[in-house]
């Protein structure tokens, strides 16, 4: 993936963000990303403090935990480490969004924004009047997103790429099928007739998959549903050890540069990440599939 490229994170809103590719994507030193999101958690705020980031296109950036991020701020109101650019949207818009990029159209029509301060923040956004209606009808008019690469995580996925996702999944779906390229991040890796068992839950198809990527716990600290609860305790500790450059630096030298892979950072999570494993059994009623 070369610098200056597009990326998704956090499709699925606070659910599985991929963690796991944003510390890798800072270990290769990448730069001039624009990072598309709408809530990435503090996945985009580490990635703004490493200097990867120039544009962020979200709804929001900081700490659910928290508040705002202090990277995040530092980069908008004082240049810290870089200036970044910020397309606002609304959780809703982005949304739309990616479904006129997943869909082919150049943008989708939408009401809910009339009025706030977001058509005057981000001059992508257009109004135009409804062309069917009789009296005058605003409209703003939202662009189509077509980011670069998406990175998704999945409960599990065959060697193909056919994934299971389920739960909160967010704008996954949308997000995925609008990218050019698909990266899965998979908690499991499992036989093809898994994912066959259950077509109904496959939101991200083979065809369409660039790579997959066997690794457990790849949205720590955020949650995957029936697989790892969230690590509140992180994020709040992270919000702490940011608030400055230098106690950050220290911070991302030892959670990720320090680091070679995504399995030492389990490793140094060690007894930490069992205790998040969820071990509860809430099953879904089973489908039944037959056709004679």
């Amino acid at each position: 993936m070369p610098d200056g490229s597009s990326i998704v994170l956090g499709a699925a809103l606070e659910n599985a963000i991929p963690f796991a590719a944003t510390h890798e994507l800072i270990r290769q030193g990448k730069r001039d990303l624009n990072v598309v999101a709408p809530i990435s958690d503090i996945s985009t705020d580490m990635m703004i403090g490493t200097g990867c980031v120039a544009e962020v296109t979200g709804a929001w950036v900081g700490n659910v935990s928290g508040g705002m991020g202090h990277n995040f701020r530092r980069a908008t109101e004082h240049g810290e480490p870089n200036p970044i650019k910020v397309h606002d949207y609304s959780n809703f818009t982005i949304g739309m969004a990616f479904f006129a990029g997943a869909y082919g159209l150049p943008y989708v029509p939408v009401k809910s924004i009339l009025g706030s301060d977001i058509i005057k923040s981000n001059p992508q956004i257009r109004l135009a009047e409804n062309p069917f209606a009789a009296e005058p009808d605003p409209v703003a008019l939202i662009p189509a997103l077509k980011p670069d690469v998406a990175f998704l995580v999945v409960q599990r996925a065959d060697r193909a790429g056919n994934s299971h996702i389920w739960g909160s999944t967010g704008l996954t779906q949308e997000a995925s099928i609008a990218s050019e390229k698909i990266i899965v991040l998979a908690d499991e890796i499992v036989e093809p007739e898994v994912i066959a068992s259950d077509p109904s839950r496959v939101l991200i198809p083979g065809f369409g998959v660039n790579a997959v990527c066997h690794l457990p716990a790849a949205s720590h600290p955020s949650p995957l549903i029936g697989r790892w609860k969230r690590d509140n305790a992180f994020f709040h500790h992270y919000h702490k050890e940011t608030r400055d450059p230098d106690s950050f630096q220290r911070w991302v030298d030892e959670w990720v540069l320090d680091l070679p892979d995504h399995k030492a950072y389990r490793t140094k999570l060690g007894g930490e990440l069992e205790e998040l494993r969820i071990e509860g059994e809430a099953y879904s009623a089973p489908a039944n599939y037959a056709t004679d």
